[in-house]
């Protein structure tokens, strides 16, 4: 089965968060790949129940820190609800995704992620004061 490279990067290129994802589809669309990568970052803190949550989206109830979120100890979280605020988040330009360089614009966009595909989440800060 494949591995997909997924990196969280700032506008500068800076690498934030790295995991890698198995995908045993070549092609999937954006809303999918979003999907499965939320399901599997909530999966692996549910399964630690506790510490950081370095995740795509903030979770609700949570407060956010320096490298993640902190909720309190032993709080699970709710995949479908995270699936759903990350894809709402994308629609609302909350953070860009590139899959292998390039820009995809919609959730419905099919893209590649054979062996060596990688995929760019960069996650937009709002500008202080404006």
């Amino acid at each position: 089965m494949p591995l997909l490279t997924i990196l969280d990067e700032t506008s500068n290129g800076s690498i934030l968060h790295r995991l890698e994802l198995e995908i045993s589809q070549e092609m999937l669309s954006v809303r999918e790949l979003i999907a499965r990568r939320v399901q599997d970052e909530v999966a692996t803190y549910n399964e630690r129940q506790g510490g950081m949550f370095q995740g795509l989206v903030q979770p609700t109830e949570s407060e956010r820190e320096l490298n993640g979120y902190r909720l309190r100890p032993h709080q699970r979280i709710d995949a479908e609800q995270q699936v759903y605020r990350a894809l709402e988040a994308f629609q609302q330009n909350g953070f860009f995704v590139l899959v292998n360089d390039r820009q995809v614009e919609s959730l419905d966009d099919e893209v590649w992620l054979g062996d060596g595909a990688t995929a760019s989440f960069l996650k937009l800060t709002p500008l202080v004061g404006g």
